[in-house]
C-alpha cells in the first residue's frame, strides 16, 4: 500500500525531516527510510534502462555493460571485475542501468523535488517526494539474502555482498528476486558527489515491470509526499538557506553554475 500525505505548508514538511525511530538497543535516534525526489508529481518512476531500452532491457543490457566496461577500463582498472560496480560508475556518468537512485537525506530529495531544468516550470504543477523502508525491503527478499544482510546487523547491501550472493551474475540475481522483491544497495564513496547526496540504489528485477505497483503490492510503510505547486519556491529558498543547492549535491563547477544560475534567476 503508498500512503499519499499531501503538502501545502512548510509546517507540514517537518514529519518528512524528522522521521528517526527510537532504538532502544543503541539508546539512539536512527532511521531505516530513504528517499526520492522528483520534480512532477506526474512522473512514473522509471530506471534509466527500462526508459532507453523499452521492452528489450533484459536482452541490451548485457551488451551495454561489457561496452562500458572495455571503454572505460582506461579510466578505471578494476571496471571489468563486478558488474555491479559497472552499474554504479555508469549510472554516475549517465549509463543506461536497472539502478534507481535514493538517498537516505530528505534534504536532498527535496532539493531534487525542488529543481527544475525550465525555472518557468516551477509553480507549474506539484512535486514528490518518495518514501521507503529499507527494512521492509529485506522482509521480502529470498532467504539467503536475508540471512548475508543480517549477519552484518545491517539492512543494507554493499556490492561485495552482491556479488558473492548472485556469483556476479544478473541472470542468478533476476532468478532470485523473481517479481516481489529488490535490493537496496549503497554504493561505495567512488566520488564527492555520491558522498555528498547520501546516495543509495535500488537493483530493480527484470521481474519488476512496474516499480510503484511493486510497492502499492508488497509495502506497508512507503509513503509519498506530494507537495503543492505553490509552496515549491518557498521550500526551494528555506534549502538555499540551509545550504542544500546544486553546489552541495553537484560538487565542482557544474554545480556551482547551476546554484548561481538559479540564484540569479529573474521570475516572471
Amino acid at each position: 500500500m503508498i500512503k499519499e500525505i499531501h503538502i501545502s505548508t512548510l509546517e507540514q514538511l517537518l514529519p518528512l525531516l524528522t522521521e528517526q525511530e527510537y532504538r532502544p538497543d543503541l539508546d539512539r535516534n536512527r532511521s531505516p527510510y530513504v528517499y526520492r525526489g522528483m520534480s512532477d508529481s506526474s512522473f512514473k518512476m522509471y530506471t534509466s534502462l527500462s526508459r532507453n531500452c523499452k521492452g528489450l532491457q533484459k536482452h541490451l543490457e548485457p551488451a551495454i555493460l561489457e561496452s562500458f566496461a572495455k571503454y572505460a577500463i582506461n579510466d578505471d582498472p578494476n571496471i571489468g571485475h563486478s558488474v555491479w560496480r559497472q552499474m554504479i560508475v555508469g549510472q554516475h556518468y549517465g549509463l543506461p542501468t536497472r539502478l534507481l537512485d535514493w538517498t537516505q537525506s530528505a534534504l536532498v530529495a527535496l532539493n531534487f523535488a525542488t529543481t527544475e531544468e525550465n525555472l518557468d516550470d516551477m509553480d507549474k504543477h506539484d512535486c514528490l517526494v518518495w518514501r521507503i523502508d529499507m527494512c521492509e525491503m529485506v522482509d521480502h527478499l529470498p532467504d539467503p539474502y536475508k540471512t548475508a544482510v543480517k549477519k552484518k546487523y545491517s539492512s543494507i547491501f554493499t556490492v561485495d555482498m552482491l556479488k558473492e550472493l548472485t556469483g556476479n551474475s544478473l541472470l542468478q540475481y533476476d532468478n532470485d528476486m523473481g517479481d516481489s522483491s529488490m535490493v537496496i544497495i549503497e554504493p561505495p564513496s567512488l566520488n564527492q558527489r555520491i558522498i555528498n547526496q547520501h546516495s543509495f540504489f535500488s537493483v530493480v528485477p527484470t521481474g519488476i515491470n512496474d516499480i510503484e505497483k511493486f510497492l502499492s503490492d508488497n509495502t506497508t510503510n512507503t509513503v509519498k509526499y506530494l507537495i503543492d505547486r505553490n509552496l515549491r519556491w518557498r521550500v526551494r529558498d528555506m534549502l538555499d538557506q540551509l545550504n542544500m543547492s546544486e553546489r552541495i549535491v553537484y560538487p565542482g563547477l557544474e554545480g556551482l553554475s547551476k546554484w548561481i544560475a538559479r540564484h540569479y534567476y529573474v521570475k516572471e
